[in-house]
């Protein structure tokens, strides 16, 4: 067996990850865009979207879940050296079945809005936003579909340049829809949901046009295909759903003391978002090499991509941490203007800094996990870290102690800790398992 430096397994995991980075920065760039152009909008509309995206990613990242096992199953069967074009069909339909179920799910969570105890004049921007974006829900899990499956042929260039330019092209629109131009009036709320909507069609619809473009695809009809991923990309789903109710469930407690809150809550997770964009990356190209690997039996290859990967993503983790620890003031600023939301969220970043670090860490072993298809340790290790330690410490420090935002931070650094040393644990056993059967 030919031994490769570590310069090697770095080249092939930045192939894959540098453009998912782009493609990433890009979506979260989108992000950025909604949270820029609410803010100048108004306080209240910033808020408004800050709940509401609080409560669809409940909902809405379920599905994602589910559709982000497409690629490693794949990868999987790639390493073992059987076909995947076949299963184009299948996945497609997999995708729209969870697109249709989650729009049902949005609009029969919208009449609950008003006994959620937020603000009276919140209400209505928050439900409306709801239901426009629960019908563009198909569009963004065609585009989550189509780009895990184009990720098992590690196709990764096209894909991501999409949503890099649909930043723009999210401004144009939001811009357009939420101040009004010429014949079209001021949208507000709906003029953000809106312009998500139309996005996220595009990105679908282009990576479609894409894939028929550059491949051929039979229709293949097979139920264990579903039943593979569903037990695979369940624990992933479920996990990815704890973690979403958890962060976005502390937007929403916020929300019911003051909206400006909620909001501050929604900018700061827009920050985190920002840097651990490239870790995510280079999970996903972890998850791919690693379930290749794992797919065709070659254990060492496997945990070179797997230690490699892990320390590229929490060395950037670090720096990302000093920078904003470093400066927190110039960082806060670029993205508001709001006195009360500054107020709140430049006391926290210290706390965010080292949250960086340890989340760097967990999710590069999320990808291992779902590599060597053991996610079941995922979702065991996502509950119990944030729901037996980060809420309720955090509404200890938060609501009894009175430390507001700072306070649950607190308790997702000490579940993210958690959760890294739960998921070591696990790989550490499974690896020492499977070499040991190899060897003998």
């Amino acid at each position: 067996m030919r031994s490769h430096g570590v310069s090697y397994y770095i080249r092939e995991l930045l192939k894959i990850s540098a453009p998912i980075i782009l493609g990433n920065i890009g979506f979260i760039l989108i992000g950025i865009g909604d949270v820029v152009i609410a803010g100048r909008h108004s306080t209240d509309t910033f808020a408004a979207i800050s709940i509401a995206t609080a409560i669809l990613n409940c909902i809405f990242t379920f599905g994602i879940g589910l559709i982000s096992s497409i690629s490693p199953y794949l990868s999987n069967l790639r390493g073992a050296g059987k076909t995947v074009k076949k299963y184009f069909f299948p996945s497609i339909r997999f995708s729209m079945t969870l697109a249709l179920i989650t729009s049902i799910l949005i609009i029969a969570a919208i009449p609950i809005i008003p006994k959620l105890g937020f603000e009276a004049k919140l209400i209505h921007p928050i439900q409306e936003y709801m239901l426009i974006s629960a019908f563009s829900t198909f569009g963004a899990y065609l585009h989550a579909c189509l780009k895990e499956f184009l990720q098992t042929f590690e196709i990764v260039m096209f894909p991501n340049m999409v949503t890099l330019v649909c930043v723009v092209l999210n401004v144009v629109l939001n811009v357009i829809l939420v101040y009004g131009w010429g014949i079209i009036p001021s949208l507000g709320v709906a003029g953000l949901a809106t312009a998500s909507l139309l996005v996220r069609y595009f990105m679908g619809i282009a990576l479609l046009v894409y894939c028929f473009v550059m491949m051929r695809f039979n229709n293949y009809h097979e139920k264990g295909y579903y039943h593979n991923l569903m037990k695979i990309g369940f624990p992933i789903s479920l996990a990815v759903f704890v973690e979403f109710v958890a962060f976005n469930c502390i937007a929403i407690l916020m929300g019911r003391v003051s909206g400006v809150y909620a909001a501050a809550q929604n900018l700061v997770c827009s920050l985190t978002t920002i840097s651990f964009m490239v870790p995510f990356a280079i999970s996903n190209a972890i998850a791919i090499k690693v379930g290749f690997a794992n797919g065709a039996g070659d254990i060492e290859e496997l945990k070179k991509y797997a230690l490699t990967g892990t320390v590229m993503s929490v060395c950037f983790m670090i720096c990302s941490a000093l920078i904003f620890i470093s400066f927190p003031q110039f960082i806060v600023g670029i993205f508001t203007v709001d006195g009360a939301i500054y107020n709140i969220v430049v006391p926290v970043m210290l706390v965010i800094g080292i949250f960086q670090v340890f989340d760097g860490l967990q999710i590069s072993l999320s990808g291992i996990c779902k590599g060597v298809k053991q996610t079941d340790i995922v979702l065991l290790a996502n509950f119990v870290a944030y729901w037996c330690v980060s809420i309720p410490v955090g509404c200890l420090l938060g609501l009894v102690y009175n430390f507001k935002l700072i306070g649950f931070w607190i308790g997702l650094c000490l579940s993210a800790i958690l959760l890294c040393s739960i998921m070591i644990y696990k790989l550490k056993k499974y690896y020492d398992q499977t070499y040991k059967v190899v060897k003998s």
